[in-house]
């Protein structure tokens, strides 16, 4: 699997610095995160389809959670 050059940070990444978020990268046939404090250690990565069904059902939990 090829090593990540482009990461892109959730538009939720808190206040200051805006380090209190993850990072994502597109891998072709995968997706890596990582975490915005620490960019040198860990990088997870999961299958395209798997990372879309994880962040829909943010957002549909996102929508039904009562303000």
């Amino acid at each position: 699997m090829s090593t990540p050059t482009s990461w892109k940070k959730s538009s939720f990444s808190g206040g200051g610095e805006g380090n209190d978020c993850v990072e994502i990268a597109d891998l072709d046939t995968h997706i890596a995160v990582r975490d915005s404090k620490a960019p040198a250690g860990a990088t997870l990565t999961f299958p395209v389809a798997a990372f879309a069904s994880f962040v829909q059902g943010l957002k549909e939990t996102r929508s039904t959670k009562p303000e």
